[in-house]
């Protein structure tokens, strides 16, 4: 007997299972994007245990007939795609055909649906891959899927979860995810306990983002948006013998990106807050996080990352999404032309808002490592608070976590001093009005609310409170277009520039401002080949060590485009005869250094672009003034003058801030004027 056999459906749909299927928010993935492609605009999801327990996603699409049910449930069957052709051009977030049945073989599962259609709808349930009941029932239009005890009968994928709070984050941010890319859309999110996440459509992005992050949030993001055409890189053309009569060029179609960027200021220590949406769908691609990271390169600096939030739109030729099970991965058809697309637009950006940064926020501006741009739902996978260990055991508790668990839990009210302050009854209108006019509980008439209004305008007149509109315009967003009217006072311990224009006052850090300045002039020379240059009286001759000389080597050809003048002088030695203006002596020998330190740890897919920056940056920082240096009146002004020319005055090549602004309002806050 041969040793070859046929798997059974079963088997065939727990391995799929395995692939598509790795926790609850993957068949929250799945189920949701179904619900989109199925035209939805209301989506309501209902997680308990973190997932394990109970998934229920309700929505009002156009539902399916009791035939169409029944077979959703075979492998690979599918209403998305009809030919291989169609693979090609996929436009839908699923198309495989394979989630439904996976899903249903490691769990319980009850399907509601209707077509809008039809007089009653179709009710089935399917218990580990076995279709236990069908039956017609009478429901709305839309589908509810209704699964619980997921992995129930394949207990070794069950052992691998994470604990209930990690599980739910991983829904939360998924369901978030989709929220945002979707603003027209009505999302909701309930656990056992408590509502997660409330979002009713709104008209763009930004209120999205207003909507679940908050204002503070949505100040610290910049708006982005470009398109391009294919046409210069479009599809190839069939030559003219294979052309039909009637043949006409296909249309190339365009390129859109819209979205959000940080600001400098706001830093990760880690890639989790930069989401890429192409088509709609949530992605993790390695082209384009490498992208948003080159727009950011001598902005910020190398071991941090912003927040990002991208919205890219293409012909369905252009993209392959058949490229993972999970459908988290793509490819696409013209990198190279993406990649400079999405640099460049992200890097125009921040080159047109320029961003200044605040003194007092800048004081918390540190990096610091996330789990993800969304609020903190359950404490990160593997902390101390997370329930789960890593090893699959669950955590053991000491004396103290027992003995602080035995006391009881009691609330005291702090005792505050009085104070004497403004009643806020301005504030307090905008709260009821928009609490009587945009409830939901309770219909109230605009005689209503206008009589509200006009009680709280007469309480507010009494205490002489500025009027309503004058109370909650923002500041003008803060930018560093007006350097050029700055005006120097002085130096603060010969370091740092002190001026002032009429938007407050500023302190410049004097090294990093001219190491910015220097170091674009350097890219333009290079760009040219006009690096200015000076020949020393004596080469300087610098010893190496054996694995820097093939590194030199390397690099050798750059160098000399830089402005140097180098030769090797024996086995471990180079001559240098000529250098760039500005570096002599010990800030020579630091500089070369420090670029074959840099060219040794370099990643071996970094391109000629990195490293001449690199090159640069490090020219600038050892040729630029340095701290403790006095300046009088005439240098600081061409400083700041040179400054203001440059295309990202916000950070020096390393990523450091360059000017802190101190504003007119923050000044008047302080001295408790407003």
């Amino acid at each position: 007997m041969g040793r070859i056999r046929i798997l059974s459906d079963q088997v065939a749909n727990q391995i799929a299972a395995g692939e598509v299927v790795d926790r609850p928010a993957s068949v929250v993935k799945e189920l949701l994007e179904n619900a989109l492609d199925a035209g939805a605009t209301k989506i309501r999801v209902e997680v308990e245990g973190g997932g394990r327990k109970l998934i229920r996603i309700v929505d009002n699409g156009h539902g399916m007939e009791r035939d169409d049910a029944l077979l959703a449930f075979e492998r690979h069957a599918t209403s998305k795609i009809r030919t291989s052709d169609d693979l090609l051009s996929i436009s839908t977030l699923g198309f495989r055909g394979e989630a439904l049945p996976s899903i249903a073989s490691i769990a319980r599962l009850e399907l509601e649906t209707r077509a809008a259609d039809e007089a009653h709808g179709t009710r089935l349930e399917i218990v580990g891959g076995k279709l236990i009941r069908v039956e017609d029932a009478g429901l709305p239009a839309g589908t509810t899927f209704t699964i619980r005890d997921l992995f129930f009968n394949t207990p070794a994928r069950r052992k691998f979860l994470r604990s209930e709070n990690t599980e739910l984050s991983h829904v939360t941010a998924l369901v978030t995810h989709y929220a945002l890319v979707h603003p027209d859309k009505h999302f909701e999110l309930h656990s056992a306990s408590h509502a997660l996440l409330i979002a009713p459509p709104v008209a763009k992005p930004s209120e999205r983002i207003f909507q679940i992050f908050g204002r503070d949030m949505l100040d610290q993001l910049m708006p982005t948006a470009a398109e391009r055409s294919f046409d210069r890189a479009g599809l190839p053309e069939p030559p003219p013998w294979r052309r039909d009569e009637d043949w006409t060029p296909p249309d190339p179609g365009m390129l859109r990106m819209t979205g959000f960027v940080s600001k400098p200021e706001l830093q990760k220590l880690n890639r989790n807050s930069i989401y890429v949406f192409v088509n709609q769908r949530l992605v993790r691609d390695r082209l384009i996080l490498h992208a948003v990271s080159d727009a950011y390169r001598n902005v910020i600096p190398p071991t941090s990352f912003p927040v990002v939030l991208l919205f890219l739109e293409m012909p369905p030729h252009e993209v392959d999404v058949n490229v993972h099970p999970a459908k988290t991965e793509v490819r696409f058809r013209q990198q190279a032309a993406i990649h400079d697309f999405v640099r460049d637009s992200i890097r125009t950006t921040l080159m047109q808002a320029r961003p200044a940064a605040s003194f007092l926020s800048a004081l918390t501006a540190n990096p610091h490592a996330s789990p993800s741009f969304l609020p903190a739902t359950s404490p990160l996978p593997g902390s101390p608070e997370d329930g789960n260990t890593g090893d699959g055991s669950e955590p053991q508790a000491n004396d103290d976590t027992l003995r602080a668990e035995s006391v009881p839990f009691q609330l005291t009210e702090p005792e505050l001093p009085a104070q004497p302050v403004h009643l806020p009854f301005a504030q307090a209108e905008k709260v009821v009005i928009a609490a009587l006019t945009e409830t939901s509980a309770y219909a109230v008439s605009p005689a209503l609310a206008d009589a509200a209004k006009t009680q709280i305008r007469t309480q507010r007149h009494s205490c002489e409170l500025p009027p309503i509109d004058d109370l909650g315009e923002g500041e003008p967003v803060a930018s560093l277009h007006s350097l050029a009217s700055l005006k120097p006072l002085g130096q603060l311990r010969e370091s740092f520039i002190v001026a002032m224009n009429d938007e407050g006052l500023w302190i410049i850090d004097q090294h990093v401002a001219h190491e910015r300045v220097l170091f674009e002039k350097i890219l333009r020379e290079r760009e040219v080949e006009k690096v200015e240059r000076q020949r020393l009286l004596m080469p300087l001759l610098i010893d190496l060590q054996p694995h820097q000389m093939v590194l030199f080597s390397t690099i050798a050809e750059e160098l000399e485009r830089n402005g140097f003048e180098a030769e090797p002088f024996g086995p471990q030695t180079i001559a240098i005869k000529a250098a760039p203006i500005g570096l002599e002596g010990k800030k020579l020998e630091r500089m070369l250094a420090e670029v074959l330190e840099q060219a040794g740890e370099r990643d071996q897919r970094e391109n000629l672009d990195a490293m001449r920056t690199r090159i640069a940056a490090s020219i600038a920082c050892h040729a630029a003034i340095k701290v403790n240096m006095p300046l009088d009146i005439q240098r600081m002004e061409w400083l700041l003058a040179e400054l203001a020319k440059t295309e990202h005055p916000t950070s020096c090549p390393h990523g450091r801030p360059i000017a802190l602004r101190y504003s007119w309002k923050d000044i008047q806050r302080a001295f408790q004027r407003i």
